[in-house]
């Protein structure tokens, strides 16, 4: 992973002294809130609905086991002993006091993290692939390109007062596990006529107006990626608007112009900058590749899974949903699940963090992500170490055999927590991940991807959940629309509105209704339910949702 050199480190420390310094101003009264307050966002910390909130950035999601045990000490000494993992790859510290944050920004600067460009209208933190480096469908690994753009956009002067916040991801593999058709700027690394480089896509996002991105590049040639970044986001600061802010964001621009018009102002821009860039960013590049070097890998047996997997039924169950293809067939990803039924999605406590680091680095080359859906991955862990692994998370409760079923829920924070709120998640995703338990249908019912927000802007990603859940107020009441279909792979797709909403006592029955009409007309157990949906579409769903009104039509 990348290692700060003395520029970022000394970059980081007086950030932090500036910061330290705002903070004195705003407690003694010198700074009112609305003069603090672009200055709290620019180092990650928001006002929430019952008290300041700190995002610490986590770089392409990417973390090692000093980081991981740094954010537990955090997590107990200045918050209330937990941290929230976000669909962003960062960590959410959701109780710290005004007075501590400069404190908490140093402990992170010690372990070579920090807060910056979390929050405001700029360029936020690079996601890419939770599998980068490990996956065995890789072209190349995604993060030196990711950490590239990392490098570029950090205080960059044109971009830190863009006409909304901008989102990018990378993602190394056809199969994409970033999501990159729902960013500003999705970047997939191709290979051409043995060449490799980058399709750009797009003006996608969720929120208010959900988009798909369209291809603004097929292929990309490595050396143009930072011009061509620039000459992007360059066209869309000049033509974002700025007089409302729910049409402020890139998708909506392209929506507006046309991707043929938008396509010709980035190239003609490109073209106007491409001399400036000399080739450094092409140096800086190849050292930055050498940071991610893969690790030496080990060359031992794996009789030890092979026989666990054959006698020890839950570490079958956890090894068929947790485990994933790994680039060398002796190693295997590990996806730890923040997801125990009941307990808040995303959340980790000190202790499970500290258990996390310390598997890292016995048995997984010191290596830990963060994936967009708020689950925790080990990426390199040899298959021998498998049996071991599996009997430390189950003694921290962080062994449950749920990733990708109906449990493994993406819920934002909803209305427990966030000031924007207008309905409550996390008791949602709770209540349908125990009840589903309960039932023991989740294994039968297979691969469904559940996501929740709690109000329109999406922070929970509803539109792309197979099953999607969008929590609003209704005359003061909690109301739940639901929408099917969606998905945030290679092949995205909005979910399709099914009706009315649902009270939040009605909608758990609701989401049952449509799991049983789903096991009532698949094929056979390996169709899954957004392959099911796709061939039936939304009419049986719809029926089985709403029975009085098939009958009023009737």
């Amino acid at each position: 992973m990348y290692k700060y050199n003395d520029f970022d480190a000394a970059f980081v420390a007086e950030r932090n002294k500036q910061f330290r310094a705002q903070v004195a101003r705003r407690i003694d009264g010198s700074l009112t809130e609305d003069e603090f307050k672009p200055l709290r966002l620019m180092n990650g910390l928001y006002l929430q609905l019952h008290a300041y909130m700190l995002r610490v950035a986590v770089p392409y999601g990417t973390l090692n086991g000093r980081q991981m045990r740094q954010l537990a000490m955090i997590a107990e000494r200045w918050d209330k002993g937990y941290g929230h993992f976000t669909t962003r790859q960062n960590i959410q510290f959701n109780w710290p006091k005004l007075q501590d944050v400069p404190d908490i920004l140093d402990a992170l600067a010690e372990v070579e993290m920090h807060a910056i460009q979390t929050s405001g209208n700029t360029i936020r933190n690079v996601t890419a692939d939770h599998f980068a480096g490990a996956a065995a469908d890789e072209v190349e690994d995604p993060r030196p390109t990711a950490e590239l753009l990392r490098q570029w956009s950090t205080d960059h002067p044109e971009f830190q007062f863009l006409p909304r916040k901008f989102k990018l991801a990378v993602t190394g593999s056809e199969a994409d596990r970033a999501v990159i058709r729902a960013h500003d700027i999705g970047i997939q690394v191709v290979r051409q006529n043995g060449e490799v480089g980058y399709k750009i896509i797009v003006g996608g996002g969720l929120g208010r107006t959900p988009m798909i991105g369209k291809v603004l590049r097929a292929f990309l040639p490595k050396q143009d990626l930072l011009p061509y970044v620039e000459a992007t986001v360059n066209v869309w600061n000049r033509l974002g608007r700025r007089d409302n802010k729910y049409k402020s964001r890139i998708k909506i621009t392209v929506h507006e112009h046309g991707i043929e018009d938008i396509a010709r102002r980035v190239e003609a821009r490109f073209e106007q900058i491409r001399p400036a860039f000399s080739g450094i960013d092409q140096v800086f590049l190849s050292e930055i590749e050498q940071s991610f070097a893969p690790p030496t890998y080990r060359a031992d047996a794996t009789s030890a899974f092979d026989a666990a997997y054959e006698t020890d039924p839950l570490f079958r169950s956890w090894a068929d949903t947790n485990l994933t293809a790994h680039r060398n067939p002796d190693y295997a990803i590990v996806s730890i699940s923040l997801k125990k039924h009941g307990a808040t999605p995303g959340d980790a406590t000190a202790d499970q963090m500290r258990v996390m680091a310390d598997l890292a680095e016995r048995f997984g080359h010191d290596e830990l992500r963060v994936s967009h859906e708020q689950n925790i991955i080990l990426p390199h862990v040899h298959k021998s170490d498998l049996p071991q692994v599996y009997a430390q998370l189950r003694a921290a409760e962080l062994g449950t055999a749920n990733i990708g079923l109906i449990s493994d829920i993406i819920a934002c924070p909803g209305m427990d927590y966030c000031a924007l709120a207008t309905a409550r998640s996390i008791p949602i995703a709770q209540d349908i991940a125990e009840h589903f338990d309960a039932l023991k249908l989740e294994h039968d019912i297979g691969p469904l991807k559940i996501k929740i927000s709690g109000c329109i802007n999406a922070c929970g990603h509803h539109h792309v959940g197979h099953i999607g859940i969008l929590g609003l107020d209704r005359a003061g009441v909690e109301n739940y629309q639901i929408t099917l279909g969606g998905d945030g792979t290679e092949d995205a797709t909005l979910g399709e509105r099914a009706g009315p909403g649902f009270s939040a006592d009605g909608l758990l029955p609701a989401i049952e209704r449509i799991v049983r009409t789903y096991l009532e007309l698949r094929q056979d157990p390996s169709e899954t339910f957004l392959q099911a949906y796709r061939r039936v579409g939304m009419a049986p769903f719809k029926a089985a949702l709403y029975p009085e009104s098939q009958a009023n039509a009737a």
